[in-house]
């Protein structure tokens, strides 16, 4: 399933964010060398990371759903999963 998630920090998670952001960017290049993860992002403001932008490519929706579950951003309470937006997309085949 392809999904763009877009998740904003909870406020002053910064410090969260920089501890949990070793084992993120392990998973995520994991995923992305698997095909999973098409695509991720820090979202920016003022020069500070304030969130996240993933595509994803999963098989189905519950291993979509294990993944966002376990993320190291969300086991950290770094994203603000009352207001993550998850939204169905069709990535353009690469050519």
């Amino acid at each position: 399933m392809q999904y763009l998630v877009i998740a904003y920090d909870n406020d002053n998670a910064l410090d969260k964010r920089m501890e949990a952001r070793p084992a993120h960017v392990e998973g995520t290049q994991k995923l992305m060398a698997e095909g999973k993860i098409i695509s991720a992002c820090a979202m920016i403001e003022e020069d500070q990371m304030v969130g996240s932008s993933v595509v994803t490519n999963f098989d189905n929706d519950d291993e979509f759903k294990t993944w966002l579950e376990n993320e190291a951003y969300v086991k950290a309470g770094v994203w603000n999963m009352d207001e993550i937006q998850v939204v169905p997309v069709k990535v353009m085949p690469k050519a």
